[in-house]
């Protein structure tokens, strides 16, 4: 999931060597924190949190598949 999530999001932001991507494993769900740079955030947001919406649903059909349930915090 982790590696999922750092694909997507160095395709869109301008500065992908600023991406980090942490996983908190717990039994049955994993937080996945996203942190990019400070003026890739709204590229990573969206207009309206449409992309980061996006982001989360990918996520949630991945994990679903792997019976898990993972949640996304994007950082600022």
């Amino acid at each position: 999931m982790r590696d999922l999530i750092e694909y997507i999001a160095k395709a869109l932001v301008d500065h992908p060597d600023k991406v980090k991507v942490t996983e908190i494993v717990g039994e049955k769900t994993s937080v996945i924190e996203l942190a990019v740079a400070k003026e890739d955030l709204g590229k990573v947001i969206g207009k309206q949190g449409r992309t980061a919406r996006a982001l989360r649903t990918i996520l949630t059909a991945a994990s679903t598949k792997l019976r898990k349930r993972s949640v996304l915090e994007i950082i600022e």
